[in-house]
């Protein structure tokens, strides 16, 4: 990655939406250095029937918060050094205040590129489970629903893979070779943690992927591990988490999964008890021509010593131009106990 455009180009992939749906714009181009700006805004309405609670009607963002990204990088001699910066918006209003508005800073990092190939300090996603979730082809949409929070709805999270957790971070980036590109990561084992636990260690990610064209499509896979050290017990946690891709015609299957000890079905960057197994794997297909996408969905995860979730999808999302969509979803969660619940979602998201 030698260049600002490629940087920008990662950065949409990272936040589920294609090139041709977000492009940043460029503020400043001058002797070097570029200044360019990125965003996303989206809203829903949401109708949602539980078994236990009953139903819900709510206008509430989906699986992702709305951002405003900034994006810097200047060319000196043979290197690049950059950074962004992304601050993540809830569009609901705490429940003790009619306009507090939670803002959180997920991306905050600087970048030095050159022929060896990338060093990122700062704080950024993680890169274990990475992959599984910026391929989720519901990142626009809503997903697992949440009834009565104030924030996102879950996409599969829990039910199909742990979420990255942005974290502070020095990663390396290894250049892209023959399709094959690798990163190792150190990342702060307190990240989410309250401080009290038992884990001294830092924590240690790594992520290899592939990426190639063929005739008339395309293929990807990846595979990513964590290790560190439980904030509860002490002991040791790993995890595994993987994927592939294939696409083509306008069709798209994509299958991914985990397999983790001691680390939170729900936050990768959390930990819990050493001897807490748990796993999960997620299944799309998805076709899209002029304009118009289709998604099936299928999630599943489950805990040792805990009841096990699920999750069906449906999404149809509609392109009125590069930049906004118009998107209605059906989700249909179980968990282990039994209890269902659907959600009915319609909205638009608006992305640059």
């Amino acid at each position: 990655m030698k260049n600002n455009k490629a940087k920008l180009l990662a950065v949409a992939v990272a936040m589920g939406i294609s090139a041709q749906a977000s492009a940043a714009i460029e503020l400043y181009n001058q002797d070097g250095t570029t200044f360019s700006a990125d965003g996303h805004f989206n809203a829903f309405y949401v109708q949602t029937d539980d078994d236990a609670t009953g139903d819900q009607s709510r206008v509430r963002m989906g699986f992702l918060p709305n951002w405003i990204g900034f994006n810097v990088s200047k060319q000196i001699d043979d290197l690049t050094v950059g950074g962004r910066s992304s601050f993540w918006v809830t569009i609901n209003d705490g429940t003790n205040s009619v306009t507090d508005t939670a803002i959180d800073v997920r991306q905050f990092y600087g970048t030095v590129d050159g022929e060896f190939g990338q060093v990122l300090f700062g704080k950024d996603f993680g890169l274990y489970a990475r992959s599984n979730i910026f391929n989720d082809e519901l990142l626009l949409g809503t997903g697992l629903p949440m009834i009565n929070t104030g924030g996102v709805t879950f996409g599969n999270i829990s039910v199909g893979y742990p979420y990255t957790t942005p974290n502070a971070q020095i990663t390396y980036r290894s250049p892209v070779t023959n399709g094959f590109q690798v990163a190792v990561g150190v990342m702060d084992p307190d990240s989410g943690e309250d401080g009290t636990g038992a884990g001294d260690d830092a924590r240690f990610e790594a992520e290899g992927t592939f990426n190639t064209d063929f005739d008339g499509g395309k293929f990807s896979a990846w595979l990513s591990a964590a290790t560190g050290e439980s904030n509860v017990d002490g002991g040791s946690v790993e995890g595994i988490a993987y994927g592939a891709r294939i696409a083509m015609g306008g069709f798209q299957f994509t299958a991914s999964g985990f397999d983790q000890e001691g680390i939170s079905v729900a936050l990768a960057d959390r930990t819990v008890a050493s001897n807490v197994d748990s796993d999960g794997y997620l299944l799309q297909a998805s076709y899209g021509a002029n304009g118009h996408r289709i998604v099936l969905s299928h999630g599943e995860s489950e805990v040792s010593g805990a009841d096990s979730m699920e999750l069906d999808s449906i999404a149809y999302f509609y392109d009125i131009n590069s930049n906004l969509k118009l998107i209605a979803e059906y989700d249909m969660a179980e968990d282990g106990s039994g209890n269902e619940t659907d959600q009915f979602a319609i909205g638009a998201a608006l992305s640059w």
